[in-house]
């Protein structure tokens, strides 16, 4: 029996605060998400650098030109039936992999399951799930993140995977008392829990050794990104980018600033950056005070794409915090954004995304300057 350890789910995850950042994010499926970004295999040294990044002015938006993943070469049949412990606890059985319904807040499990080869078995998809080849799957979260049973159970998975980032819990239970097999997984994302994702997804649908072989590539390419990151990123620490992540909802009046253990500070290390809610001692996502935003002086703003619009654009954020003013970040209008359901949702594309956050940091000219967000269907 494998036993999935459990990790804790962050306050503001639980009360539903980022979940209202997917709420009705997702991207029309489809090969390309934004034709205006630049090709992936370009090396950042070959962009146009900035010549200091605590200096460039102007916003930037970080965007992927794909969004399939790639499988991994290893076809090793499922071998079943295999028994886990899941993440709340509960020991389940799966017997029957041929119809997967993969579902989460970020579209993060469906990515590590099409990453895993077995794509073609997906029925179903949340509406964060942005992924080639899903196109025409059922999405089953109602409002971007309450599951569904009736479009679920319409759908007949013979196992379902998901965290606890979709709710209500009773309906979980449902499907169990359905004879449908639930496996709920850790819900921790940051970069350095990728591999216990992939290890746990890979475990419930019988494929160890493909999991083993996902976990290789990614961090193979993660280590690939790092490297292409280092040879841009100044070495001296007061030459390295002060950024600070700031979570907004505008038509709701929330401002959150996501700091130590949000895994955004994964990400703001990931690309050489400093993460300076970390730095003044910010744990976790709290709301935002015009104090901490004056004290943590950042160079830069990163923000999901809609979570900017919400404000209208960089004039409107800057209207609505006026203390963004009396920061470098503020007075160089220097914010970059990301679509929502990309950002934060880790899993096998987590290299692509630090160098597609890294282009926007060290060559904004390079990125998708001002390129259209990704739309809502």
């Amino acid at each position: 029996m494998i036993l999935f350890r459990r990790r804790a789910l962050t306050a503001l995850v639980a009360a539903g605060v980022l979940a209202g950042a997917l709420t009705g994010c997702s991207a029309a499926p489809g090969s390309q998400v934004d034709p205006s970004c630049p090709d992936a295999a370009t090396a950042l040294s070959a962009l146009e650098l900035v010549d200091d990044v605590r200096a460039a002015t102007g916003p930037s938006t970080a965007c992927l030109a794909s969004n399939g993943v790639v499988a991994v070469a290893d076809t090793t049949a499922p071998a079943l039936p295999v028994t886990v412990t899941d993440a709340e606890g509960t020991e389940v059985t799966i017997t029957d992999v041929s119809r997967i319904l993969p579902i989460d807040i970020s579209g993060t499990i469906a990515a590590t399951v099409f990453a895993l080869g077995l794509g073609d078995n997906v029925v179903g998809r949340d509406s964060s799930t942005d992924l080639a080849g899903t196109e025409d799957l059922p999405v089953v979260t109602n409002a971007g993140h309450t599951l569904n049973a009736e479009a679920i159970l319409q759908l007949a998975p013979t196992v379902v995977l998901t965290d606890t980032s979709l709710g209500p819990k009773e309906v979980r239970q449902q499907l169990r008392d359905a004879g449908i097999a639930v496996v709920v997984v850790s819900d921790d994302r940051r970069l350095d829990t990728t591999d216990d994702l992939v290890a746990e997804i890979a475990a419930a649908l019988g494929v160890p050794t493909r999991g083993a072989a996902l976990i290789r590539q990614v961090d193979g390419e993660i280590d690939a990104a790092r490297e292409q990151i280092g040879q841009v990123a100044p070495p001296d620490e007061n030459e390295k980018a002060r950024m600070l992540f700031l979570y907004v909802r505008g038509n709701a009046n929330i401002y959150y600033i996501f700091g130590a253990d949000s895994g955004a500070d994964s990400l703001i290390d990931a690309v050489g950056g400093i993460d300076v809610a970390s730095e003044i001692g910010w744990q976790g996502m709290r709301p935002m005070t015009a104090e901490a935003l004056i004290a943590a002086q950042p160079d830069v703003i990163v923000m999901m794409t809609l979570g900017l619009e919400s404000v209208g654009g960089v004039d409107g954020l800057l209207e609505r915090i006026p203390a963004l003013m009396q920061t470098p970040a503020g007075q160089h209008r220097r914010v970059i954004d990301m679509a929502d359901s990309q950002i934060l949702s880790f899993g096998p594309r987590s290299p692509e995304i630090i160098l597609a956050l890294a282009r926007a940091l060290y060559a904004p000219d390079g990125a998708a300057a001002g390129a259209t967000p990704v739309p809502v269907p």
